[in-house]
């Protein structure tokens, strides 16, 4: 029987407009799961249907993530999207890109917006390469801070992917802007699984857990270089799941850039296999309802 879910987080993205600098330019960028060759190609909505296909899942809705569109063109990924869904059904809503420190910030929020299908917002914030880094991250510099405190009077939610080590600012964050809806990407990027990093990781999971208006994307797990397992990653979804609870939890493929790591049916068959001996209530809210209500998505629950 197909498994009905809404898929809180994936990639359309099509080479040939040249938008996405990264996948088109040469050299590559260094990347996170390194060699990103594979994924340097059209992906669209046939493709990604495909994708779900082959894993037995029913596509009710989808959340479209902002691609890291060139700078230049601040609003086209907008455009790109509305364009997009006057001629096809995925996705529903989309993440849209704002550089929250640019002084049009306000602006350019006001503007994606307008657009019905915009729920929430991601600028990457300058970030450490590793645990320990010297002085704060971007999400305390005031310029960053002054574009984020425009989210909450524009009804836009906040999706945040930054490393572990930076969520004590992600906390102080989430209760300076209690009315800002914070979405965490790809659990929080626990890369290093030694258990002196995971170990870390889990705490400061737990801290930010304790922050009501913050919500957990349980997708980009894979590790470089490793193929994706139940094994490997039950760790880390059962211990978002225990500290954000079940209701504040949503699966998602970040398709395709996890196909590098595994497959729909390799990645949505674990993420069943871990929480096989939840209700099927709580597996449906984790598959699908609570991407509905998080983003606002208008779908039949």
């Amino acid at each position: 029987m197909l498994r009905r879910i809404v898929d809180a987080h994936h990639h359309f993205w099509n080479l040939s407009l040249g938008r996405q600098p990264w996948l088109c330019e040469e050299p590559p960028i260094a990347f996170r799961y390194g060699d990103y060759s594979a994924i340097r190609r059209n992906y669209l909505q046939d493709d990604y249907l495909q994708d779900a296909q082959t894993a037995d899942l029913e596509i009710q809705g989808s959340v479209y993530v902002e691609t890291e569109w060139t700078v230049a063109d601040p609003r086209g990924e907008v455009a790109h999207v509305a364009q997009m869904l006057a001629q096809q059904r995925l996705p529903t809503v989309m993440v849209a890109h704002v550089r929250l420190d640019d002084p049009q910030a306000a602006e350019h929020l006001a503007h994606h917006a307008d657009h019905a299908f915009v729920r929430s917002i991601r600028h990457k914030p300058r970030a450490h390469p590793r645990p320990g880094g010297s002085g704060p991250g971007g999400m305390d510099e005031r310029p960053w801070r002054k574009g984020y405190a425009q989210l909450a009077r524009l009804g836009l939610r906040f999706d945040l992917q930054t490393p572990w080590w930076h969520m004590d600012e992600a906390v102080a964050l989430a209760r300076e802007f209690p009315d800002t809806p914070i979405i965490v990407n790809h659990a929080g990027l626990p890369a290093d699984r030694s258990a002196q990093a995971l170990e870390a990781w889990a705490q400061a999971m737990t801290r930010l857990a304790g922050c009501a208006n913050v919500f957990m994307k349980i997708s980009g797990i894979g590790v470089p270089g490793q193929p994706w397992t139940v094994q490997a990653n039950r760790p880390i979804v059962e211990h978002l799941i225990e500290a954000f609870g079940t209701a504040r939890c949503m699966f998602a493929s970040n398709f395709p850039v996890d196909s590098l790591c595994g497959s729909f049916a390799e990645i949505f068959g674990g993420f069943g296999q871990i929480v096989a001996d939840f209700s099927a209530d709580e597996q449906d809210a984790l598959f699908r309802r609570n991407a509905i209500g998080i983003y606002d998505m208008g779908l039949p629950n």
